[in-house]
């Protein structure tokens, strides 16, 4: 609808607020205050329990998370090389809605958090002094560490991160679902996933998503608690992390509460800046040539180990704690996560295409992350090897003291180190806001995907990952968060598969109907034309001819629509709905813009067809007849059949004409439909029966 259409509407019937999707929100606010007041409570039988959780879904599930991880990651680049990156994340004639720079910005601050920089210093520092195989403090380990961490942090996990976001994205923008977990299992559930199905799916996101941001937010918690009492003396403790907490959830609310424009994408840029310029100050005041060769070294080591380390299972000698602490923890984590974000990168990602969306999510962050850890862990292990073991140790033991530790060898350190803290705020603030806007609408029936929940929904979810956070560091600090993620992940692991199954099911059903929707020209239909307007039957190389030369105003384009094609529609549709197949025609909609028209008919699948008109002005070729200096445009009426299909013009088409265009479109829909369905295997009369002996 246009804006002159809807201001007035706008100004004096307000828009209901959003409804709570009742099973959702209260199901995952249960369980979340339940775990949470158990671990609060009990906090030794509750690690006790999750103890013994992790280690039986490490025995029984490792190698699922190590397949599931590479076949996502096969599966996303699959995509954008292949045809169907070509498909649009939306409308055909949209366009994206933030720049490149706010884009990558914001999916980069979503999808990484504080985190970072917690293990761009532990990782590399642990990886070296006790690597999974091999002898410590070597050469080939030093090498190895940093790989080890670019493995953990690299694109398996963006790969996670592409697949719900297109996912999401294809099932709002390109069908018109909610954008809400269960529509990207559509596809294969159908309808049921509006009734129970569906809120078990995006009950089991809520639950991974609010466990990840927790784990995130926990690590922030207490290496800024570090930071702080390096810096202004607030000792380390329960106290001040849980004041922290408070600070951190107080800020998320505020920015959750402006919006994604005004809040999460300023705080994104400010700090992929902040960030980049701390890291640009280690590596000019640090060892820069070592750093630089680091890099490069870094990277051609990554790339040709690889295809070794994304299918290391570790069969023969497991280093079941290892696993338990590093790649199976990371995985999990990155799935739990990948609803959250995925959801995000949806609600961010309209106009782009799958290959731009891909090539996004793949390059960009990495590019980034591997800079970062080149450059923060090439300079941790640098200072371990020139003879600080001590600073090895601490790196390793207590983790959240390293990357402050490695700063304050660095010039203007009080300066710097602050920088730091507010970075980490910063990442802690966009990753905690993200996931309360995510899990708010996540909880919530909206009536478009732009749309958000309202402000009280984004507050309880914010304040909830604050209280759930407080509770796993009760219970036993970063451990204990990293092995409820592990837990927490599986099942949505599990829902991954499913929606890697319903995506390649619609991209491929989309890219049949691409090939059957092609323009259908008057009088191709095997039907009898019937007589023009003006009373003559011109043929159908003259109609064409004359209909090619012709350029319509805009009054006799909306005549044209208002006289037959509308007429035409809704003639169409009732002859259908008289055979019992439901069929509407609408002139206004939220999705229609003033002009459009559109036929919708529903023959009992899980497919609708969708024919659509749309009056458009271009500008009028330098061919044809002669053309006036104060006329340079003319209107079209366009038709739309599918997203995928390109347009094609029908203004001056006869009222039988339009009415067998109609049908012609409709009948290849059928017929892309009928391909899709299996065919059933042949009786065997019994002659053809095999005889028992």
């Amino acid at each position: 609808m246009s804006e002159r259409a809807a201001s007035p509407e706008a100004s004096t019937h307000p828009e209901p607020p959003a409804r709570l999707k009742g099973p959702v929100f209260y199901g995952a606010a249960t369980g979340v205050v339940l775990i949470a007041v158990w671990a609060m409570i009990a906090p030794a039988a509750a690690a006790d329990a999750i103890g013994a959780l992790v280690g039986w879904t490490s025995e029984w599930f490792g190698w699922f998370y190590i397949l599931f991880a590479t076949a996502v990651l096969v599966f996303v680049l699959f995509l954008g090389i292949s045809r169907y990156g070509r498909i649009k994340l939306g409308p055909e004639r949209s366009t994206p809605q933030y720049s490149t720079f706010a884009w990558a910005a914001m999916l980069f601050a979503a999808g990484i958090g504080t985190d970072l920089m917690f293990f761009a210093v532990a990782e590399p520092v642990t990886q070296y002094l006790a690597p999974p195989v091999g002898e410590g403090e070597t050469v080939a380990a030093a090498r190895e560490a940093t790989v080890w961490t670019l493995f953990h942090y690299g694109i398996t996990g963006w790969g996670m991160y592409a697949l719900m976001g297109m996912a999401l994205a294809y099932a709002a923008y390109r069908r018109n679902l909610p954008l809400a977990i269960r529509s990207a299992l559509y596809p294969v559930f159908g309808k049921r996933i509006h009734g129970a199905l569906g809120h078990g799916v995006d009950l089991a996101a809520i639950l991974g998503t609010i466990f990840g941001v927790a784990t995130s937010l926990g690590i922030g918690v207490v290496q800024l608690n570090f930071g702080l009492e390096v810096l202004f003396g607030i000792p380390e403790g329960r106290a001040a992390q849980i004041g922290l907490i408070v600070l951190a959830v107080a800020a998320a609310t505020v920015s959750a509460v402006s919006g994604v424009d005004r809040g999460i994408k300023r705080l994104s840029q400010l700090n992929v800046l902040l960030a980049i310029g701390l890291a640009v100050f280690v590596l000019l005041a640090g060892r820069t040539t070592f750093l630089l060769n680091g890099l490069v070294l870094n990277i051609g080591d990554f790339v040709s180990s690889f295809p070794s380390l994304t299918m290391q299972t570790f069969a023969f000698d497991r280093p079941v704690e290892w696993l338990n602490a590093w790649t199976l923890f990371f995985w999990a984590w990155w799935t739990a996560w990948a609803a959250f974000v995925g959801l995000f990168l949806a609600r961010i990602s309209r106009g782009r295409t799958i290959r731009q969306f891909v090539a996004g999510t793949m390059i960009i962050p990495f590019s980034y992350i591997v800079m970062w850890i080149s450059i923060f862990g090439n300079s941790a292990i640098d200072r371990v090897r020139g003879g600080d073991a001590a600073f090895g140790e601490l790196a390793m033991n207590t983790p959240e003291r390293g990357f402050y530790t490695l700063l304050m060898d660095y010039p203007a350190f009080p300066f710097v180190g602050a920088v730091a803290t507010f970075v980490g705020l910063l990442f802690y603030v966009t990753s905690a806001d993200s996931g309360a806007l995510v899990m708010a609408n996540l909880s919530a029936h909206l009536r478009r995907p732009k749309d958000d929940a309202g402000p009280g929904l984004r507050i309880f979810w914010a304040v909830a990952t604050g209280l759930l956070t407080a509770a796993m560091l009760i219970v036993g600090g970063v451990p204990a968060l990293q092995n409820a993620t592990i837990i927490m992940g599986l099942p949505f692991a599990f829902v991954m598969v499913l929606v890697m199954v319903g995506l390649h099911r619609s991209l491929r059903l989309e890219s049949l109907r691409a090939a059957a929707h092609r323009p259908v020209r008057p009088g191709r239909s095997g039907r009898v034309p019937s007589a023009a307007v003006d009373g003559r039957r011109p043929s159908g190389r003259r109609e064409r001819r004359r209909r090619a030369m012709a350029y319509s105003g805009e009054d006799s384009a909306e005549d044209y629509l208002g006289a037959v094609a509308v007429p035409v529609l809704r003639e169409v549709a009732g002859e259908l709905r008289g055979q019992g197949i439901d069929a509407q025609v609408r002139r206004s909609a939220d999705d229609l813009v003033e002009g459009d028209a559109e036929l919708t008919v529903d023959p009992g699948g899980d497919h609708p067809f969708c024919y659509r008109l749309r009056l458009r002005s271009v500008r009028i070729p330098g061919h044809g007849r002669p053309v006036r200096a104060d006329e340079d445009t003319y209107s079209r009426l366009e038709v739309q059949v599918g997203e995928a299909a390109p347009g094609y013009d029908v203004l001056g088409y006869t009222h039988t004409q339009l009415i067998d265009d109609v049908l012609d479109q409709y009948e290849r829909h059928l017929e892309v439909l009928r391909l899709q369905e299996p065919i059933p295997a042949p009786r065997r009369s019994s002659a053809e029966r095999p005889i028992r002996d």
